[in-house]
């Protein structure tokens, strides 16, 4: 079967006049359904919504699912919509989409830019935005399940759906995992998602076999000292020198602890202490971000930090019973690994209608993704993430003859190629059902 299907797909979606334009029916309804998700994705962009907080944006994916005959469980687990559709005997195929913003305030400029604000979880008023995708990628996964039920004949199987709260917090796939997604509802066989990169042009996937996202674990820590007067600093103990001696030190761990094989990444993100110029404080607290693909690489920097924190404050003349605090903070997820099996289908079958050039093979990244959670369940479920590429390729052009590159992921400048990233996203994921239901 695997040597027949290649054939089958590229039948069902091939050119058929001179210009190369595609009139198949395939095509015709991607267009069609890329035209209605556009004005879905334009709303969600106006309108995004914090982690924890998307009630409205749920309620809508809830609704556009139902509009389309999909059974839906709204609030699973929390904010998150669960849909299934089942469409005779074949393999359980799970489409996951995220469905949080971030507090940045946009500046793109666009007609449809957000202005929204939100309270955050501090009691903070804070601008809201989509930055880092998610109205796209909640559009790609509505556009595709429309192309499928409107192609039912092409395709066998069920479709389990699950538009994730709070992926940004990276705990909406352990809530949904919690809350019984593989035990209420089918075990998919395989399960897919995406995430639009500005690094790639729109037209084009990238993917990779194995680690492609980093896993992430936060570090909390707490350096204490004796205060007193900023005058009399041979009476006191330091603890801004000793977080200050903490943070240099940390910067050895990945050159010179960890094999330069077991790629890690130790940030200090934020580092607060003192409330006056003349005053020595009491404590210093630092907050940390450790990525990684190892799991024996990183419980050894975890024991280097702890290491560096009681050595500078042994250093400092601190006593044994205030030695700094080190907590790892739980809810942090694992490294996404697509499984390779999956990678090799999903780069046939996408690669059959976006053609292979424009199938890229990246390297693996150090940013986090929760998806990956629900690969490493007790029902081992073979998962794969794919990069979305989403800057036009014109302005790709412009931007790389400039010396520059376009605006990242959670950048208020944030621009993806809305209309042809969304089509290549639903055609990819459409001919990627079509070929694992068969």
């Amino acid at each position: 079967m695997r040597y027949i299907l290649p054939l089958v797909l590229t039948l069902l979606f091939i050119p058929v006049n001179s210009n190369g334009q595609d009139k198949s029916g395939f095509d015709k309804e991607v267009v069609k359904q890329t035209k209605y998700v556009l004005e879905l994705c334009k709303h969600l962009h106006q309108n995004p919504e914090l982690s924890y907080q998307e009630e409205e944006t749920s309620v809508r994916i809830a609704e556009e699912l139902k509009l389309i005959g999909i059974d839906v469980t709204p609030n699973f687990g929390g904010n998150s919509v669960v849909g299934i559709f089942k469409n005779g005997e074949g393999p359980v195929i799970m489409l996951r989409t995220d469905m949080d913003a971030l507090p940045i305030k946009e500046k793109t400029g666009l007609s449809f830019a957000s202005t929204k604000t939100m309270t955050d979880s501090n009691g903070n008023e804070v601008p809201v935005m989509h930055a880092c995708g998610h109205d796209v990628h909640m559009s790609v996964m509505v556009g595709t399940v429309r192309t499928l039920i409107s192609m039912t004949d092409k395709w066998k199987g069920t479709l389990l759906i699950i538009a994730q709260q709070s992926e940004e917090m990276g705990d909406g796939a352990s809530l949904a995992i919690e809350e019984g997604l593989f035990k209420k509802f089918p075990v998919p066989d395989f399960a897919l998602a995406y995430h639009i990169n500005p690094e790639i042009e729109s037209g084009r996937i990238g993917i990779i076999p194995g680690p492609i996202f980093a896993g992430i674990k936060t570090v909390k820590i707490t350096v204490f000292g004796v205060g007193g007067h900023g005058a009399y600093p041979e009476k006191c103990i330091d603890p801004v020198v000793i977080a200050s001696r903490v943070v240099l030190d940390l910067q050895t761990i990945v050159s010179r602890e960890i094999s330069p094989l077991k790629p890690v990444v130790v940030t200090v993100g934020s580092i607060h202490g003192g409330t006056r110029p003349n005053i020595i404080p009491e404590e210093v607290k630092l907050e940390l971000t450790l990525r990684y693909y190892d799991e024996d690489a990183i419980e050894q920097t975890i024991n280097a930090i702890k290491r560096i924190c009681k050595g500078a404050a042994l250093t400092a003349g601190m006593s044994e019973d205030k030695m700094p605090e080190v907590q790892v903070t739980p809810g942090d997820h694992p490294p996404v690994i697509n499984d390779a099996d999956l990678y090799e289908k999903i780069r046939e079958y996408s690669g059959n209608v976006l053609g292979a050039e424009n199938m890229i093979r990246v390297d693996p990244a150090m940013v986090g993704e929760d998806f990956g959670l629900y690969g490493r369940t007790p029902e081992k479920v073979p998962i794969c993430l794919i990069w979305l590429g989403s800057t036009n390729p014109e302005v790709m052009k412009d931007y790389l003859a400039k010396g520059k590159k376009p605006p990242p992921l959670h950048s208020s400048l944030l621009n993806p190629d809305y209309p042809a990233t969304i089509e290549t996203g639903i055609k990819a994921m459409v001919a990627n059902v079509i070929g694992l239901s068969q």
